[in-house]
């Protein structure tokens, strides 16, 4: 994984502990405190304030990379770079929208970037999963894997923006007013790029139909 540098940051990682925000743990009042409260402390400087946002929101953030990107490791990068340059910003934000969407539009703008190479199948882990420890037949579990994997394709061959608007709204449920925030455009954009994604999604996965 690669390591960028930054100011004196939290050290941000989603999968080895020992590089989590150089701190002796966060203290028993920010646990509970709502993200803008630890946003305002963390553009102040309290590392221990935004390690609980990186540990309150790593994993929906990993998520969306993951699902964008197809490939565990620039998943992990996008959002490490995503939380470095949010630490690096944090003085910036004014609150204009929740944090959760301002983590959303930066580790989109990440996974974009990293979308220049030719996509790859994108792993819908949790599809597979739900099969995993059923009372499925080996034959019911082998088709349901077959699915996943053909929806993981079909999904990793769709235009980037249309993938990230599908995913926002399917996989993570978010409304199309925040979807256009996150993306920087508007409703009726996501809406059509949602429309499109579905379209495609649909034709090609006819056989399964």
């Amino acid at each position: 994984m690669r390591h960028a540098t930054s100011p004196s940051p939290p050290r941000a990682a989603c999968r080895d502990p020992s590089r989590r925000p150089p701190c002796s743990g966060p203290r028993t009042a920010l646990l509970s405190a709502p993200d803008d409260v630890l946003a305002t402390r963390a553009g102040e400087g309290d590392e221990e304030a935004f390690a609980v946002l990186m540990r309150r929101h790593s994993r929906p953030l990993l998520a969306l990379a993951l699902h964008t990107l197809g490939n565990l490791q620039d998943a992990e990068d996008a959002v490490q770079d995503a939380f470095i340059s949010a630490w690096r910003r944090l003085p910036e934000f004014r609150h204009a929208c929740a944090f959760s969407t301002w983590m959303y539009r930066i580790t989109v703008n990440r996974c974009l970037n990293s979308l220049r190479r030719p996509p790859a199948p994108v792993p819908l882990s949790a599809a597979a999963e739900s099969s995993a420890g059923t009372d499925a037949s080996p034959a019911q579990a082998a088709q349901e894997d077959a699915l996943a994997q053909a929806l993981a394709e079909a999904l990793g061959a769709l235009e980037p923006r249309q993938r990230i608007c599908w995913i926002l709204r399917e996989l993570h449920g978010l409304p199309y007013q925040q979807i256009a925030q996150v993306t920087g455009t508007s409703e009726q954009t996501v809406r059509g790029r949602l429309y499109r994604a579905r379209r495609s999604l649909k034709e090609m996965m006819g056989p399964w139909r």
